[in-house]
């Protein structure tokens, strides 16, 4: 049904989430805290406020996150969605993934909702770096300023250009898939739901049940994205 589906759309959209990266053997942010972290709440040490008056380990813990995406590579279903781009069969990614996977397996209409780990930039002037900066220990720009990871902290609005182009591409959407995503950071999660709104048909697939499971039109769970998208692709 499902192949069907995306043989007959006309605009096809999908939504990645941390179980897309997850599959490539990186460490999901949200989930249980591991190593270093532990004993430290992400939420608290990536914000605005950590920025502003705990830099250190602000800088600390971008620069392991920095490090630890450059161990890591797209899977197979990263590439069959770069080469699905390529022949007209989906039109874009909206992701809430900062790791540049997408990118980097060859995807070109991507909106990055949450910004992305590969570039920095200067909290004071805004000057672009490339993340590459945190690697070689360099945390400040030419002006003084603390150089941060271009991604959205807690307590930042969405980066505009992102949304607008997320939303357009939903508002288009005749099929929108969900891959990797439990729903539940908001306002991203909202874009599902205008698809469907709009006439889409909506299918989730994600290895546990989402709120969102309702609305969808077709669900698939405890599957691994990368198999799912290998089937489709034959």
């Amino acid at each position: 049904m499902l192949k069907k589906w995306l043989s007959e759309s006309n605009y096809t959209v999908v939504f990645t989430g941390a179980g897309m990266s997850t599959e490539s053997g990186l460490p999901d942010f949200r989930s249980a805290n591991q190593g270093m972290w532990n004993k430290v709440d992400p939420s608290k040490i990536a914000s605005t406020k950590a920025l502003n008056d705990n830099v250190d380990a602000f800088i600390t813990f971008y620069r392991e996150r920095v490090l630890g995406v450059k161990d890591y590579k797209p899977h197979k279903g990263h590439d069959i969605l770069a080469d699905w781009e390529k022949h007209g069969i989906i039109q874009s990614i909206i992701t809430q993934n900062v790791d540049g996977f997408h990118q980097e397996a060859g995807s070109k209409r991507v909106a990055e909702l949450h910004g992305t780990l590969r570039k920095l930039h200067c909290q004071s002037c805004g000057q672009n770096y490339s993340s590459e900066s945190y690697i070689d220990r360099k945390y400040h720009c030419s002006c003084g300023g603390i150089l941060r990871p271009s991604i959205t902290l807690f307590g930042e609005t969405l980066p505009e250009d992102a949304f607008q182009l997320a939303l357009e591409e939903t508002q288009k959407a005749t099929l929108f898939i969900v891959l990797g995503s439990s729903l539940s950071v908001t306002p991203a999660n909202q874009f599902p739901l205008i698809a469907k709104e709009n006439g889409a048909k909506l299918v989730i697939i994600n290895r546990e049940e989402t709120d969102f499971d309702y609305y969808a039109d077709k669900v698939i769970n405890e599957r691994e994205i990368g198999s799912v998208l290998s089937e489709l692709d034959k």
